[in-house]
């Protein structure tokens, strides 16, 4: 059996070709200098670290230097030193996907948080082959999809323009139609993420890889799923006796919308036999189709700051008093109970339309109680650092 779990080697130690990596996290200060060196040694290689990623590529902007961004394995390098504006296109989508990452859980106890001037840009949490895992791989292939598609569409990208296919007459249910406009090339938009974003899973031949590709596969067709047909009409007083006619993409959020809804529903897994597949962890649950996230681990409960884990907690998060879902009190804060202070809110008021052409509004105060959780009680933090 596979183990999901990837163990990566240390600062120090070989590390199979195109897998060298930049230390995610600092040296420890003042390690106890008594631990002889092959002991040292042991103890870093059996532990596992969260590797950095191309993800990383969003907190560089316009500063991408290929040779720079941890994390590229060779193909990966190679492609970004060979269309270095797609690369701008590919961190300016990291931007969005995490956007929308955190867009979708935040009335959850994890909420997508990144970390400052970390490669792995989600830190430990991703290290576990949890649903978590499965969601912000699948939405970052998505992103990727996206934003070199928008590109080609924009004339932006030197490689690619509208879809070329898309020329000479079609039909649809309401009936014939020319191709005009431009078209969001999305075939380019998945060949390039997959070549891309798939390089680094298909260099290692372990189980996470296998889970991350067909994670990698859903968010590139969640975008393609949403393509839509736009249409001018041409004809006397706008009748519609002629159309012209283009796909595009519809706004990110409707796959944010849609991946969010395949993580609920996501399906745990186990290696099958040879290693090439996957079977269901639990036997009453259907087999996982292309369309559905899969993972291995469970979650954690993210309910206080573990380490290990790379959980951040929810001391000190905003929940609400009245919910009884995700984001009331009681299920954010884990019971632990919340804090509850009075703010002055400043909001634009009695807003009134002025010809033309301008919208004046008043500005009004209101008090209202935020509620944060309570941090948990010391010896019960210390028990998970």
């Amino acid at each position: 059996m596979l183990s999901p779990n990837r163990l990566e080697a240390s600062p120090g130690i070989a590390l199979a070709p195109g897998r060298a990596e930049c230390g995610a996290f600092p040296r420890t200060a003042g390690a106890a200098p008594r631990l002889c060196l092959p002991l040292v040694l042991l103890l870093l290689a059996l532990t596992p670290r969260a590797d950095s990623s191309w993800w990383y590529i969003g907190a560089l902007g316009a500063r991408v230097i290929c040779d720079n961004i941890p994390g590229l394995v060779n193909k990966q390098r190679q492609l970004c030193q060979r269309y270095p504006d797609i690369m701008q296109s590919v961190g300016e989508g990291a931007k969005e996907w995490i956007r929308e990452c955190q867009h979708q859980f935040r009335h959850h106890r994890w909420n997508c948080s990144t970390l400052d001037r970390d490669h792995t840009v989600f830190g430990r949490v991703m290290l576990r082959s949890s649903r978590e895992a499965a969601f912000v791989y699948a939405i970052s292939s998505a992103g990727v999809v996206y934003a070199i598609t928008r590109g080609c569409s924009q004339g932006d990208l030197k490689a690619c323009s509208c879809d070329p296919l898309k020329r000479g007459r079609s039909k649809d249910e309401r009936g014939e139609f020319d191709w005009g406009g431009c078209s969001d090339n999305i075939n380019y938009g998945i060949r390039f993420a997959k070549a891309f974003v798939d390089a680094k899973e298909k260099k290692v031949k372990d189980a996470r890889a296998l889970m991350n590709l067909h994670n990698n596969r859903c968010g590139r067709m969640a975008v393609k799923r949403f393509l839509k047909l736009e249409c001018k009409c041409h004809g006397v007083s706008g009748s519609c006796t002629l159309r012209t006619c283009w796909l595009a993409m519809s706004d990110f959020r409707k796959t944010g919308d849609y991946l969010r809804k395949k993580y609920n529903g996501a399906i745990q897994v186990t290696m099958n036999q040879d290693g090439t597949g996957f079977t269901v962890a639990n036997k009453n649950f259907r087999k996982p189709t292309k369309t559905d996230l899969v993972y291995f681990e469970n979650s954690p409960d993210y309910c206080v700051m573990d380490k290990s884990a790379g959980s951040l907690g929810t001391a000190g998060r905003v929940c609400n008093k009245m919910s009884r879902g995700t984001d009331g009190c009681e299920v954010m804060c884990c019971g632990r109970g919340y804090d509850t202070r009075r703010v002055t809110r400043v909001t634009k008021c009695e807003c009134k339309f002025h010809w033309c052409c301008a919208v004046r509004c008043k500005e009004c105060e209101d008090t209202v109680d935020v509620h944060t959780c309570k941090a948990p009680k010391r010896a019960e933090w210390l028990d998970q650092t």
